[in-house]
């Protein structure tokens, strides 16, 4: 338990961005669920607007993960691996 105020101040302060921390979290990974279903659907049906819905879903689970970084919730280096990995899921299916 802590025994000074500082000590109890930073247990309310992590408290508090733990949970503004999970939320960001959360909206960032179903963002990244949406997209990976859309892909999957866009690879079974090649049409112009399931590319088009693919896309809108990459640019907004890139745009979650910048949020992110903008808010030091993410590193950087974190942050460009989840987005290259996002990029790479859709290369092949968009050079098609």
């Amino acid at each position: 338990m802590a025994n000074n105020k500082a000590a109890k101040k930073r247990i309310k302060i992590n408290k508090r961005n733990n949970i503004r921390n999970n939320s960001y979290n959360s909206l960032m990974k179903t963002s990244k669920k949406k997209f990976m279903n859309n892909v999957e659907i866009y690879n079974k049906d090649f049409t112009e607007k399931n590319k088009i819905v693919v896309i809108k879903s990459l640019i907004l689970a890139i745009s979650q993960i910048d949020r992110q970084l903008k808010k030091k919730i993410l590193h950087k280096n974190t942050a460009a691996r989840k987005k290259s990995n996002l990029c790479k899921k859709i290369s092949m299916f968009l050079n098609t």
